[in-house]
C-alpha cells in the first residue's frame, strides 16, 4: 500500500483529489484507486504528538523545587496528544500496513517535522518520499505527487523544527519555574511565564510603553536658510537649505544630531543672514529602483497592517482561507520572498488569473510585459516553500469577502512589480558654506513611476512630501543668503508598538540589540520567531 501522510484534513483532500479513483472515505483516511496501485491518503491534525511533561522523565520534577533545576531530559521523549489519539491510531494502523510513505507535511520546518515525528515514534520501516505542495490548485498538486524526493534530503529542515522545539522546552519550563519559585520567595502569587520568543517579544513591548511613559518632550532648534545664486547669468531660483552640525557643535546636540541651545541657534542666524557662499557641492543623479520582491508572510502582514490596520492574525486567517478553502494563493506561511525558476513558465497563467479574480487590476494585467524578470526567480534562495504567489485558477470557491480581496489584491500587486520597469527617482544635493557654516538642500521626485503604479500610496505620519527641483548649479559657484531663521521643535515620543510594527521590530530584531557580536548572528537569522 501507498501511504500519503498530509499535515491537516484539505491537504489530504486537495491530495485525494489529484489521484485516480474511485474514492472511498473512512474514519481518518480516504482510498483512491483499485488493485496494486491503490493509495491511501490520510492526515495528521498539527502536531500528534508533544515533548513529555517533566514529571515522565523523574516522578521528583513533578513538584516545582529550585534545587531542581536546570532539567535536562535525557533521551529526549514524545506522547501522544490526547486531543488527537484517534487520528494517531489510525496512522499508527496504516504505517504498519504500508510498503511506500509519501511525506506530504506543510513545506516548512514545522511541517517536516510533525510527520517525520510520527514515522519515528511508530518505527515506520517504508521507504518514504516527501513531496512539497505550494499550491493546492488539482494541477499543482498533481504535479508535485508526481515529482517526489527522498525525505531523507529534509533532515536538516526537520532537525531546525526540533532544535526550537526542545529550546522552546529547556527555555520555557526550567526559566518558568526558576522565576515563578524566586518571586515566591518574594511573597508573590502566581506562575510567572518566560518563553524563548514570548518574553524578548514582551520585553520590546515594555521598553517602549516605559519610553513613552516617562517621556519629557524637549525643545530643540532647526536653522534653514534661503539662498539665491548671486552671478546674473546662473540659475537663480531661490531654495532653502538646512544647517549642517559641524564637529565644534557636538557639545550643543543630542544623539540625533538636533541643536538643543537656542542661544547657539539665533548666533548662527546672525552669522550668515545677508552673507555671500558658495556651492561646497553639487549631486544630480537619477536613480533607478527596481520592484520590491513578492510577499512572505511577515511582508504581507507588515503591508496589510499599514493600509489596512488588519492585526496579523486576521492576515493570517484570511491568507489561510485564500489558500486552502478559494485555492487562490500558494502557500501562506512562508518566510520566503524569492521563487523557483520553473514558475516563470506559469507567469501568463497567472496574470490571466489575476484579471479574472481582481478585476479592479485587469488593466495593469493588460499592461503588463511578461518578457522583463525581477531577481524574484531564483532558485538558489528558495528552499521548502516559495514566496506568495497567486495560483493560476481564475474563480474563488463562492464570493470573496472584503478581507480576502485585499489580501489577494496586495498579493497579486506585489507579483505583477516583478514584470514591471524599474521606478526611476530624480535626487539631488546642494551644499553651501558660509562663513564657517554648511547648509544642505535636497530634491527628490519620481520622473517614471514603472512598479510604482502599481503601488498602493499611504502617507504616512510625518512624512515628507517630495521636495521641490533645485536650481542647476555648479561646484563654487557664489549665492547669497537672503535670510535665515531658527524654528523650534519638540521631541516627540516613539509610537506604541501596532501588529505591524511589533512584526517588523521582530523581523529586524538585530536593531535593538547593543552587544556587537549578538546583533551580528541575529543579523543573519530570520529574526525573532518564525513566520
Amino acid at each position: 500500500m501507498h501511504l500519503y501522510i498530509a499535515e491537516k484534513p484539505s491537504l489530504a483532500r486537495a491530495i485525494a483529489a489529484a489521484l485516480p479513483g474511485p474514492h472511498e472515505k473512512g474514519q481518518g483516511w480516504i482510498r483512491c484507486g483499485k488493485g496494486p496501485d491503490a493509495a491511501t491518503v490520510s492526515w495528521c491534525i498539527g502536531h500528534l504528538l508533544e515533548p513529555a511533561e517533566p514529571a515522565r522523565y523523574n516522578p521528583a520534577w513533578k513538584k516545582w523545587r529550585i534545587e531542581d533545576l536546570p532539567m535536562f531530559p535525557e533521551p529526549w521523549q514524545l506522547v501522544p496528544k490526547d486531543s488527537v489519539r484517534q487520528q494517531f491510531k489510525v496512522l499508527e494502523a496504516l504505517i504498519r500496513k504500508a510498503d511506500l510513505i509519501t511525506h506530504a507535511g506543510d513545506p516548512d520546518r514545522e511541517g517536516q517535522l510533525l510527520v517525520d515525528e510520527v514515522l519515528r515514534y511508530l518505527g515506520a520501516r517504508a521507504p518514504v518520499k516527501r513531496v512539497l505542495i505550494n499550491d493546492l490548485t488539482p494541477r499543482a498538486v498533481a504535479r508535485a505527487i508526481q515529482n517526489p524526493r527522498d525525505n531523507r534530503e529534509f533532515r536538516p529542515l526537520s532537525h531546525s523544527a526540533l532544535a526550537r522545539q526542545r529550546a522552546d522546552w529547556l527555555y520555557g519550563i526550567n526559566l518558568t519555574r526558576f522565576y515563578t519559585l524566586s518571586y515566591q520567595t518574594q511573597g508573590e502569587q502566581g506562575v510567572y511565564s518566560v518563553g524563548r520568543v514570548q518574553t524578548p517579544v514582551l520585553g520590546l513591548v515594555v521598553d517602549r510603553d516605559n519610553t513613552i511613559e516617562h517621556f519629557q518632550p524637549k525643545p530643540w532648534y532647526r536653522v534653514e536658510a534661503t539662498f539665491q545664486a548671486s552671478e546674473p547669468e546662473a540659475d537663480q531660483r531661490p531654495f532653502i537649505a538646512r544647517w549642517l552640525p559641524g564637529d565644534e557643535f557636538q557639545d550643543h546636540l543630542d544623539e540625533e544630531n538636533r541643536l538643543l541651545d537656542k542661544s547657539v541657534a539665533e548666533q548662527i542666524v546672525a552669522a550668515i543672514s545677508g552673507r555671500p557662499g558658495r556651492i561646497d557641492e553639487a549631486r544630480f543623479r537619477d536613480r533607478p529602483e527596481p520592484s520590491p520582491l513578492p510577499l512572505s508572510l511577515s511582508a504581507l502582514q507588515i503591508e496589510a497592517g499599514r493600509l489596512y490596520r488588519m492585526g496579523a492574525k486576521d492576515v493570517l486567517d484570511t491568507a489561510q482561507n485564500l489558500y486552502e478553502r478559494h485555492q487562490l494563493i500558494t502557500y501562506p506561511r512562508s518566510d520566503s520572498r524569492y521563487l523557483p525558476e520553473e514558475h516563470f513558465s506559469q507567469r501568463e497563467a497567472v496574470i490571466r488569473a489575476i484579471a479574472r479574480v481582481a478585476p479592479d487590476l485587469s488593466g495593469f494585467c493588460e499592461k503588463t510585459g511578461t518578457e522583463r524578470r525581477s531577481a524574484a526567480w531564483n532558485d538558489k534562495k528558495v528552499d521548502a516553500h516559495h514566496a506568495i504567489i497567486p495560483t493560476v485558477r481564475p474563480t474563488p470557491n463562492g464570493k470573496l469577502s472584503s478581507a480576502e480581496q485585499k489580501i489577494y489584491d496586495l498579493i497579486s500587486r506585489f507579483y505583477l512589480m516583478q514584470f514591471a520597469p524599474d521606478a526611476v527617482h530624480r535626487e539631488g544635493r546642494l551644499t553651501v558654506a558660509v562663513q564657517e557654516h554648511r547648509f544642505r538642500a535636497t530634491e527628490t521626485a519620481i520622473v517614471e513611476p514603472g512598479w510604482k503604479t502599481l503601488e498602493i500610496r499611504k502617507r504616512e505620519p510625518g512624512q515628507e512630501p517630495e521636495k521641490a527641483p533645485l536650481p542647476r548649479l555648479d561646484k563654487d559657484e557664489p549665492v547669497l543668503c537672503n535670510e535665515a531663521h531658527a524654528s523650534e521643535r519638540k521631541t516627540q515620543p516613539p509610537q506604541y508598538f501596532t501588529d505591524a510594527t511589533l512584526l517588523s521590530a521582530m523581523t529586524n530584531i538585530a536593531r535593538f540589540v547593543a552587544d556587537n557580536e549578538l546583533r551580528k548572528t541575529l543579523r543573519e537569522t530570520d529574526g525573532l520567531g518564525t513566520e
